[in-house]
């Protein structure tokens, strides 16, 4: 995988003052891959480890803004997309993206934080579903995002997410990554579900010491990966193996 020092990642989420998530975690991961970062930001938080104290959300039209400048500054070769809020912030991204439709995009559908705080407003979901996810090449929900994507429950095994992704695959007609870092386990598995494509397991010894921003990570190294011209299904198994390399690191 040839590595463009000069290709750049937009970074699209909220920023997070403890430094364990959100585009700190993003920009650290994409850096560590060898490219760069330019960012839009979402949403100013205040942060602990524990908890989130207070949301601030940027205005749509400045989030596009941000985007537009960052398009016409930099050789964009990828975009994340992390915490979005509200449905006026998605349909302003979607309608930049919906522009730029030469660069492969990697959705992490943030709802809710670590400690719980919800971080994407209820009327939001069908936004994102609607306007957004169909021009991403891949959604990478962990299995209470799928279960609210999909308006059900969280999934108790293996076969319940891989028919709760197929369903949301199917609606949005595109790529799902369904994570198995909240099921239970001697290996964390992920799968990958490609419309007319059969699906792809990946998997890698569970870690029993978590470690906050770990959804940031993986998708910020898919679309990094992406960036530099791999595949699809490459550039998530290259971001799985890195991501537990580093939380193996750490624990």
């Amino acid at each position: 995988m040839a590595i463009d020092p000069q290709s750049h990642v937009l970074v699209i989420a909220g920023t997070d003052s403890s430094g364990g998530a959100g585009i700190t975690r993003d920009v650290e991961m994409i850096t560590a891959l060898g490219l760069r970062s330019c960012v839009a930001v979402t949403a100013v938080t205040a942060q602990t480890h524990q908890s989130v104290e207070w949301i601030e959300h940027m205005p749509p039209g400045l989030i596009a803004a941000q985007m537009r400048a960052a398009f016409a500054a930099n050789p964009v070769a990828a975009v994340k997309i992390g915490m979005l809020g509200a449905a006026a912030a998605i349909e302003a991204v979607g309608a930049v993206l919906a522009c730029n439709r030469q660069v492969p995009v990697v959705l992490d559908p943030v709802l809710a934080s670590t400690s719980g705080r919800e971080l994407l407003e209820d009327d939001a979901i069908d936004a994102l579903t609607r306007d957004l996810m169909p021009i991403c090449q891949l959604v990478t929900p962990n299995l209470v995002e799928l279960a609210r994507l999909n308006g059900s429950v969280s999934a108790p095994d293996e076969e319940t997410a891989l028919f709760q992704g197929e369903k949301l695959a199917r609606t949005v007609k595109t790529a799902v990554l369904v994570k198995g870092g909240h099921a239970v386990g001697a290996q964390a598995v992920d799968v990958l579900l490609q419309p007319n494509h059969p699906a792809v397991r990946f998997e890698a010894p569970r870690l029993q010491r978590g470690m906050r921003g770990t959804g940031c990570m993986l998708s910020s190294a898919i679309a990094a990966s992406l960036a530099c011209g791999a595949s699809l299904e490459k550039s998530v198994r290259n971001a799985k193996q890195y991501v537990f390399c580093i939380l193996a690191r750490a624990k």
